[in-house]
């Protein structure tokens, strides 16, 4: 066969190899076929050339291949190329990274009688391999970021809750891979009386539980240097110590309540955070009071309001992880769909269980929580 012929055979070995037929192989390379360019673990006959090709066509699925220039003289063709592909499988030990790589490099095949006999081949890796190592170095960074942050959430949770004689408080926090700023807290004010709070910082990571941990700090300060201050007050004074304290791209929703055990009167105030339900005779009933977010603005007052939870009552303080999550098809929890479950459900003990039951059923399988959730259920026992 002349070059021309042989350079169309390499060609067509070339792309059909590329287009992910392994067929090929048998049809134009030689039954005597060697490579001669093997990586660690490689073998050198046709059927290991495939099963070599087999391999790095799982791992790597190709997007573009390009033969950029090809020379033949006598019975060998040198065909230089750029391919272009995703990493969806482990390389050489590294992880896949979902994302496009190019590279470049040369084969030459040596033909007999119409057949291919021998490869060889050399690739320019170095831009792939350290754009790969770079991508591990920073995926190591995130993560050892996240497992700080992750320390710094759990170690600002109350280690303890509250006994109280004739109530029931039962706190949920789950957190996601991406840690978030929920917290909740619980403090022992004068009288007998326990503060409740339940906050959200905004933005990822390890800002997120820094402000986290520092509000809450701040709240149960606060509240306990002063014993019976009212929420509404106890906001405002954080309000303005928090907006020196925290970058000005970030703020913090918080619900503040105090509980009288004995009486079961709960009075509350509220910094832009998520409405808490109460449970009452089957209904369930928004606990709204206006306020700003903590850390936003100078100056800000937070309405107070009461209510009292009879026996029988239950209250509901939760996060946005919990509305805001997604089913498949994108459709939002939501807060209809909550306050339907509390009114269905808020007389049982377990009410923070039925609604990550709830939750888990929308979702489906294979749900990737998107947020921190939190949850605080109250509840006062029946006579």
């Amino acid at each position: 066969m002349g070059a021309e012929e042989n350079k169309t055979t390499v060609r067509r070995f070339e792309e059909e190899i590329a287009k992910g037929n392994l067929d090929v192989i048998d049809e134009l390379l030689s039954p005597d076929f060697v490579d001669r360019s093997l990586l660690p673990g490689q073998g050198p006959t046709r059927e290991d050339f495939k099963r070599t090709n087999k391999e790095i066509l799982d791992a790597f699925s190709t997007t573009s291949f390009t033969i950029v220039e090809q020379i033949a003289e006598g019975d060998t063709v040198v065909t230089k190329y750029r391919q272009s592909g995703v990493s969806r499988g482990e390389t050489a030990g590294l992880p896949p990274t979902e994302e496009e790589d190019t590279v470049e490099g040369i084969h030459i095949h040596r033909i007999s009688g119409g057949k291919i006999t021998e490869e060889w081949s050399t690739i320019d890796v170095i831009p792939f391999w350290e754009n790969r190592v770079q991508e591990i170095r920073e995926r190591e960074r995130i993560e050892q970021e996240l497992q700080v942050a992750r320390t710094i959430q759990q170690a600002s949770l109350p280690k303890e809750v509250p006994t109280l004689e004739g109530w029931r408080i039962v706190p949920h926090y789950q957190p996601a891979r991406e840690v978030g700023g929920d917290f909740y807290d619980f403090f022992e004010l004068d009288d007998g009386q326990l503060g409740l709070v339940v906050g959200d910082a905004t933005s990822k990571g390890i800002p997120a539980a820094l402000v986290a941990e520092a509000t809450s700090n701040m709240l149960r300060a606060v509240a306990k240097a002063f014993g019976s201050l009212s929420p509404g007050e106890v906001l405002a004074r954080v309000n303005e110590t928090l907006l020196t304290r925290i970058p000005q791209n970030m703020f913090v929703t918080c619900f503040y309540a105090i509980l009288d055990p004995e009486s079961g009167h709960f009075l509350y105030a509220n910094a832009g955070h998520d409405l808490p339900y109460l449970y009452h005779s089957g209904n369930a009933q928004e606990l709204r009071a206006r306020g700003m977010p903590l850390g936003l603005m100078a100056g800000m007052s937070y309405e107070e309001k009461q209510t009292t939870l009879e026996s029988g009552d239950g209250a509901l303080l939760y996060s946005d992880g919990l509305v805001e999550a997604h089913d498949p098809t994108g459709e939002m929890f939501g807060f209809p769909r909550l306050r339907e479950l509390v009114a269905e459900h808020g007389e049982e003990r377990s009410l923070g269980e039925v609604l990550l039951k709830e939750l888990y059923s929308f979702v489906g399988e294979g749900w990737e929580q998107e947020d921190d959730i939190t949850l605080l259920t109250l509840r006062r026992s029946a006579p």
